[in-house]
């Protein structure tokens, strides 16, 4: 499974742990239907156990916003893409900048990608400009 595919199931697994009262093996068994892939399990599993502290990195820096409001898919973009900046160091800044604002074109609205990016910068320093 190519990386950008295995982000957006980490993303679909991660927003339906978000939505019901599945466990990180059920949200996993649904969205993978049986198959495997080891840089998806990390991003499932390591979103999933540090979001106490991930949450407490985005509420730090979101402006105008709290947590709680932000819509799911926005949320668990952020989630996902901070765990990936914050935690793993094998991806460059702007490739994880670059998934989050594709998958936030995908599964939010017209302002998602922008929002995002200004999110996501002030963990990079930088933003991706169009």
């Amino acid at each position: 499974m190519k990386r950008h595919e295995a982000r957006e199931k980490a993303f679909q697994t991660l927003f339906q742990l978000d939505s019901t009262e599945m466990t990180v093996e059920e949200a996993t068994d649904h969205i993978m239907e049986g198959k495997t892939d080891q840089f998806f399990n990390l991003l499932v599993e390591g979103t999933f156990r540090n979001r106490a502290a991930i949450d407490e990195k985005l509420r730090a820096n979101l402006e105008k916003w709290s947590l709680d409001r932000l819509p799911k898919a926005e949320r668990t973009i952020l989630r996902l893409a901070v765990f990936e900046l914050e935690y793993l160091e094998d991806a460059p800044d702007r490739v994880v900048l670059n998934e989050a604002i594709e998958l936030s074109k995908s599964y939010g609205d017209d302002r998602s990608p922008k929002f995002v990016n200004g999110v996501l910068s002030k963990f990079t320093d930088k933003g991706i400009t169009d």
